[in-house]
């Protein structure tokens, strides 16, 4: 009879086994993942990218709340077929304010990175609150609620003192105290338009 082999005997050992998995794992995760804390392009703002407005940042709350990030993707893969669908990949120094990241793997509907700028505030508004007015094949519903809802300005200058204070957000004492006032009479409507209309847009030149 054959003497076993190193790689039997690991087999037939399920605690030694089940260590040395977690090691390689953790190896392997380390040398893939260490190294981009230190890539200048993967921890610093691109060129041009300001932290999200007041309307911008209420807007993306919104957008959360109604699960829009289920269905929609926010990350271009450096593919062919979706570049030249979307536009340019998406590129990590974009995301830098973006807490949380709305990247998403599932594509319900087309992924919206690159969607600002594309269509009208007019477009966007008819197709919130009728989408196959716009896309007849469209399986999204309607969000007519939106046009009557508020934005708590008071709320969204809490939201970027703490993104300012714990984040190292950049916005200035200015931005911060005028929120509210700069939210007065705005919908949830046109906040998540501006949100829409800004994604993607402050990098004009991505590499």
């Amino acid at each position: 009879m054959a003497a076993s082999t190193g790689h039997e005997k690991v087999e037939k050992n399920l605690g030694l086994m089940i260590i040395l998995i977690i090691l390689v794992i953790s190896v392997g995760g380390l040398i893939q993942i260490v190294p981009l804390f230190y890539m200048k392009d993967m921890i610093e703002p691109a060129e041009g990218l300001k932290p999200y407005s007041a309307i911008e940042l209420a807007g993306r709350d919104i957008y959360i709340r109604e699960s829009c990030n289920v269905c929609h993707s926010q990350m271009v893969r450096p593919f062919r077929a979706e570049t030249e669908r979307y536009g340019h990949y998406s590129v990590a120094s974009e995301f830098v304010y973006d807490r949380p990241f709305l990247w998403g793997s599932k594509r319900t509907g087309p992924d919206l990175h690159r969607v600002g700028g594309r269509y009208s505030d007019e477009w966007h508004i008819q197709h919130l609150m009728d989408p196959r007015s716009v896309v007849p094949e469209s399986v999204m519903p309607a969000y007519p609620w939106l046009a009557d809802g508020m934005v708590d300005g008071e709320d969204i200058k809490g939201r970027m003192e703490t993104l300012k204070k714990y984040f190292g957000h950049p916005y200035s004492q200015e931005e911060i105290d005028n929120a509210p006032k700069d939210l007065e009479g705005v919908t949830e409507m046109d906040a998540i338009v501006a949100y829409l209309q800004g994604m993607g847009t402050t990098v004009k030149t991505v590499r």
